[in-house]
């Protein structure tokens, strides 16, 4: 199924938000990726029509299992750029937005070559 890269980055943003907060409202989502809160809302609108989040009658999100798989498939490749970036001298700040950029056109391919050499590196440690 494919997925535009900004409903990505907003599934990610609500799996990190769930997971600091134990919630996910609009409001964080749009501080978080610095948008605007009607952006949020046409996102949200979207997101809920493609089976991705519900929302209930509060206005609280909740990923759906095919959007939390998103999620996790997408914060899992920024983490582990994120870490590659740092351990190959790159500033954290810096590392920590080129990962977010890197981690929606990395091919699957490159993506395990760099978790396989990751895991060796820190097992050589």
């Amino acid at each position: 199924m494919e997925i535009r890269k900004s409903a990505e980055d907003y599934l990610e943003t609500m799996l990190m938000l769930q997971e600091q907060r134990g919630y996910i409202r609009s409001i964080d989502i749009a501080n978080h990726l610095g948008v605007t809160k009607p952006s949020v809302s046409y996102a949200v609108k979207k997101l809920r029509e493609n089976g991705y989040i519900s929302m209930d009658k509060d206005g609280l999100i909740t990923l759906s299992a095919t959007g939390k798989e998103i999620a996790e498939r997408m914060y899992e490749r920024h983490k582990l750029l994120t870490s590659f970036l740092v351990l190959i001298g790159v500033d954290g700040a810096i590392a920590e937005e080129d990962a977010c950029k890197i981690e929606h056109d990395i091919s699957n391919e490159t993506f395990q070559a760099i978790h396989r050499h990751i895991k060796k590196f820190l097992q050589e440690g």
